[in-house]
């Protein structure tokens, strides 16, 4: 195992009628900005819970946070927060939601060109400080430092990480999400898994600890994410997708183990440039990533397909066969498709992508730092 610290100061409050004690984990005197998506939380009720707990608050709002949230939207936020002389943020819904507002938080304090924090130009020095309610499990955005933002204008899709974007509590209602549409719950279970296996299917670490947690989530989404579809208003399914979502991606599987995180860099290009959901970017780079480097994760794909899908196989070959196939098949039992063409993206836009990844120096990708612009475009090939 390597050497790590871990730290993840974000207070979580897990579990219904949570959202009523809002008020007592703001800070006293707080000016609030309320910030959250297109209006959902109005229908299923969580914008009246919020404002009743905010009551005796002072408090401005602002709606309009995209799913892959526009980097040109949150600087009017940014603008609105520093011109009401606001200090705290609260954002109230998804990941998008949630990684919008960091951005928000880190821009106010920023006294250049805001896209510097994005683009590694800058790193952030200072943030305001935030909390959540979450509505939708699946980036684990709630309890970590990551934030990525979307700059429509130029089609590009950057991310930046920094321990001063906390959330400094996360309030987690799964009653929250029965109203989910169908394809924001299946987005949000592959979300998760993937997170899990970025951080999982690498190589062998001799760190057990970490590969049981990571086996446990990925083996709770594979059980429960079909519930979840099934059974929306079923409390205890959709309490462990979203708490399974969040042990995903708050650190704590990630200790002292190598990461690969490329499916997600490759992701990240597909979305800025032809607007399908993270989600489904990821489905469609994972399965195709894992057969392009099955020699290089040989070991983890074997404990892989034997721990998590119970393949027993004597042929390791087609053990690691059946494993990326289990995988896409999950995926798809989602609802969500894993190829291109699925989408109606053909070969023709591959070009662009790699040479997207190029331009914001993704060209030393995975684990091993091997996945090259060109091994990116056998993926993406494989991947129609």
């Amino acid at each position: 195992m390597q050497n790590f610290t871990f730290h993840n100061p974000t207070r979580i409050v897990f579990g219904e009628q949570q959202i009523a004690g809002l008020a007592a984990l703001i800070p006293d005197g707080a000016r609030v900005l309320l910030t959250y998506g297109g209006g959902s939380i109005k229908k299923n009720g969580v914008y009246d819970q919020v404002v009743a707990a905010l009551d005796g608050k002072v408090w401005f709002e602002f709606a309009g946070i995209e799913p892959n949230p526009s980097f040109d939207t949150l600087l009017q936020a940014r603008d609105l927060l520093k011109s009401e002389q606001l200090d705290f943020i609260l954002a109230v819904g998804g990941g998008s939601v949630i990684d919008g507002s960091k951005f928000i938080a880190a821009a106010a304090c920023y006294q250049g060109d805001a896209w510097d924090l994005l683009c590694g130009k800058a790193k952030v020095n200072a943030a305001i400080p935030l909390g959540c309610v979450l509505t939708l499990p699946a980036t684990g955005s709630e309890s970590n430092g990551n934030s990525v933002v979307t700059r429509y204008s130029t089609q590009e899709k950057m991310a930046f990480s920094s321990p001063l974007v906390y959330p400094q509590f996360a309030i987690l209602d799964p009653t929250t999400t029965f109203s989910l549409p169908p394809r924001q719950v299946a987005n949000g279970v592959v979300d998760a898994f993937v997170h899990v296996m970025e951080q999982y299917l690498t190589y062998p670490a001799n760190a057990p600890v970490q590969d049981r947690f990571a086996e446990g989530l990925l083996q709770t989404l594979i059980e429960q994410g079909p519930q979840a579809l099934e059974r929306p208003e079923d409390y205890a399914v959709r309490a462990n997708v979203m708490w399974a979502a969040t042990m995903a991606l708050n650190g704590l599987i990630g200790v002292g183990v190598p990461q690969d995180w490329a499916t997600h860099m490759i992701g990240h290009e597909i979305t800025a440039l032809h607007g399908l959901d993270h989600a489904q970017t990821l489905a469609i780079v994972l399965p195709a990533l894992m057969q392009q480097q099955r020699r290089q994760k040989r070991d983890k794909l074997l404990q892989y397909g034997k721990r998590v899908w119970q393949l027993v196989h004597q042929d390791e070959e087609r053990l690691i066969d059946e494993a990326i196939s289990h995988t896409r098949a999950f995926f798809e039992q989602m609802g969500v498709p894993t190829r291109l063409a699925d989408y109606g993206i053909d070969a023709s836009a591959i070009d662009t992508m790699v040479e997207r990844l190029v331009q914001h120096k993704m060209v030393k990708l995975g684990e091993h730092g091997d996945i090259t612009p060109e091994v990116s475009r056998v993926i993406l090939q494989s991947a129609l």
